[in-house]
């Protein structure tokens, strides 16, 4: 049909008669339609027309000149199918007419009744809009539903329908694929329900039933079982529609295969949870190295406190142990109440000397003066003693591990640190019990040292000292490394011995780890540097009686005059002769002298912007031969680093004896 809106209608008239011509043409003029007329009366003429396709209408006499109106449809249905065709003929009959709308013929007219022609073509004109409208609205669904299944299938999503009232289930074949079936195969309602996993299928049901019962939609996951077996996640969504009644009829629907989104978010889920697990443990050990650092500052300000308590107290400690000893000297024998006395009082001095090395030792402020060791040696020799020292309720098992490395420590503190673990052992264990002291080397890795503040990786001499004793809880253990915190009743401790061990292991670049569980003992292990070199440290002569000078002349330098007074004095009673300084300016002064001085012996710490040190590089300047002996009660940088002694130097610390000085300045004098 070639009709548009504003063009006439354009009609085909097959008619030989031109009378029958004229009339249905005045009988269409009358009508509402504007007409343009096409006539033709041969075959020919009417297959030509056909070809060109621009008639809207075909109007046809039966009676033709080389053929007839039944061909004439046929040609026009071959070649026009969706244009109308109406029969205007006189003699044909109503058995005729039947026939020719069967054979396709929209309508009849009679030519004694042309009236009725132009309300016949205007309802054969909307006819064919009507049909021509579905006609397209059946190609728009086609291709819509065209669309859907592709889009359907390239999202791998399968339809189905469920039928309210008969049961019956349809299904496309992606839809019997996700179920696992043959796609060319039936697939139930009952035979879905069977899929379904037993655990999945009671909570599939109740959505199935809340979707019908409210109208809402129906949107669920679910796991499957396949025929073969395999488990296999698939989404379902669908919605309820209705007939002519309130209730719905059916259900339809998508469903897909949601197993690899499933997959992907339980993985998710488990990255999540391990990202979690791992914050959590990087949060705790924030925490644990926060709370390491804190616990290292307070140790460190609480020991800077402490060695500048320390040295005041040696100084004092120097002259009242100094003049005590000249007291004890210079007693007649008889005067035995005041020799008591006198003891009583020094005892209390070195208890006081004991405490401020204690306090040294804690705040890493001691010089130590270490020598490579063997450690089996050490601990074996010490067990005599301690045996000794702790009573026969304590049984003492000592345990060296096999190819000990050597160590590089000062050995009179690791003995005393040593006996101050035994005694608190001793302390721990009032109904008796056994203490071992075990060795062995040991290995201390990256990851154990990257938890713990302060503690390098490498190789180890660990010393451990457990007991069987009333152990420790954790609260303790926190704080018991702290100077002057004790669990002991008043008056049975100071508080410092376990500090003083802490600190000296410190100090010589070790490491301290303590377990101990109420009830369950405790065990201290001390991790200290594997020395690598040769040379084993030989314990040190004593001297039984104080070595005399031989008229050896010694400067004195020392800003302390009660302290120079008493070191002058011991000096001169062991036969030297002596010159005193109170600063380094005064002693250089009298090193210019032309005199012979044989041995300096100055403190470390002196007033006047000059440290002992200071005076001893200007005194050798001057006499490059000249001994040096140190003293301080408090290390200073100048001859101690990184807690040693600076290599080639002499040191006798404060407080000191009269004995301990006559021994050190002849060794130092006798040295070649």
């Amino acid at each position: 049909m070639a009709e548009t809106a504003s063009a006439p209608v354009h009609i085909l008239l097959l008619e030989d008669s031109d009378i029958d011509a004229e009339l249905l043409s005045g009988h269409l003029a009358k009508g509402d339609l504007e007409v343009r007329i096409e006539r033709v009366a041969r075959r020919g003429d009417f297959m030509a027309a056909l070809d060109r396709g621009e008639m809207d209408i075909i109007l046809a006499d039966f009676t033709l000149p080389d053929f007839d109106g039944l061909s004439a449809l046929s040609l026009a249905q071959e070649r026009a199918s969706e244009t109308p065709f109406i029969f205007v003929s006189g003699v044909i009959g109503e058995e005729f007419a039947t026939h020719a709308l069967r054979r396709g013929a929209t309508d009849y007219i009679l030519k004694r009744n042309l009236s009725r022609v132009s309300t016949a073509v205007s309802r054969a004109m909307a006819d064919a809009r009507q049909r021509q409208e579905r006609t397209r609205a059946q190609m728009a669904l086609r291709k819509s539903e065209q669309e859907l299944r592709i889009a359907l299938a390239a999202g791998g999503f399968g339809t189905w329908t469920l039928d309210l009232v008969t049961d019956a289930l349809s299904t496309s074949a992606t839809c019997r694929e996700i179920f696992g079936r043959d796609p060319s195969a039936s697939f139930s309602g009952h035979e879905l329900i069977d899929t379904v996993h037993p655990d999945d299928r009671d909570a599939m049901q109740a959505a199935f039933k809340r979707s019908v019962e409210s109208g809402g939609d129906y949107d669920i996951e679910f796991r499957i079982i396949t025929p073969a077996g395999v488990e296999r996640w698939v989404g379902v969504r669908g919605q309820p529609f209705y007939g002519v009644g309130e209730a719905p009829i059916a259900i339809s629907g998508v469903a897909a295969d949601i197993t690899q989104r499933k997959q992907m978010e339980a993985d998710l889920r488990s990255l999540n949870d391990a990202l979690e697990r791992r914050v959590e443990e990087r949060t705790a050990e924030l925490m644990q190295a926060q709370e390491a650092l804190r616990q290292s500052q307070k140790m460190e300000a609480v020991g800077q406190l402490t060695g500048g308590i320390a040295h005041d107290f040696n100084n004092l400690l120097q002259i009242i142990i100094g003049n005590l000893e000249i007291v004890q000297r210079n007693l007649p024998a008889d005067a035995a109440r005041l020799m008591r006395a006198s003891g009583n009082a020094m005892t209390g001095a070195r208890r006081a000397a004991v405490l401020t090395q204690r306090l040294l030792a804690f705040s890493r402020r001691q010089p130590l003066d270490p020598k490579p060791i063997v450690t089996a040696g050490l601990v074996s020799g010490l067990a005599e003693l301690l045996q000794r020292t702790l009573g026969e309720a304590i049984a003492i098992e000592t345990v060296n591990g096999a190819g000990l490395w050597t160590i590089e420590v000062d050995p009179n503190e690791l003995e005393a640190a040593l006996v101050n673990l035994a005694v608190n052992a001793r302390d721990a264990m009032p109904e008796g019990g056994r203490l071992t002291i075990e060795t062995a080397n040991a290995l201390i890795d990256e990851a154990y040292a990257s938890n713990h503040l302060d503690v390098t990786p490498g190789q180890y001499v660990a010393i451990s000292v457990s007991d069987t004793g009333i152990g420790m809880d954790a609260k303790t253990i926190d704080r018991v490394f702290e100077p002057f915190f004790t669990t002991k009743p008043v008056g049975k401790g100071t508080g410092l011995g376990l500090s003083q061990v802490y600190g000296f292991v410190k100090q010589s670049g070790g490491h301290v780890k303590i377990h101990s569980e109420p009830g369950q003992g405790t065990i201290v292990t001390l991790y200290l540097p594997r020395y690598v070199g040769d040379g084993i440290g030989q314990a040190e002569e004593e001297h039984r009686l104080a070595p005399k000078g031989a008229a050896e002349t010694i400067l004195v330098v020392e800003d302390d005059e009660d302290v120079r007074s008493y070191s002058v004095e011991s000096l001169r009673e062991l036969g030297y002769h002596v010159i005193e300084a109170s600063d380094g300016a005064s002693a250089l002064r009298q090193l210019q002298r032309d005199v012979r001085i044989d041995l300096l012996f100055t403190d470390v710490v002196l007033p006047g912007g000059m440290t002992g040190a200071q005076v001893v590089s200007k005194a050798q300047d001057q006499r490059p031969e000249l001994k040096v002996l140190y003293t301080t009660g408090y290390a200073r940088d100048a001859i101690v680093h990184q807690g040693r002694l600076d290599k080639g130097v002499d040191l006798i610390t404060k407080p000191f004896s009269f004995h301990d000085l006559a021994a050190k300045v002849r060794d130092v004098l006798d040295r070649i």
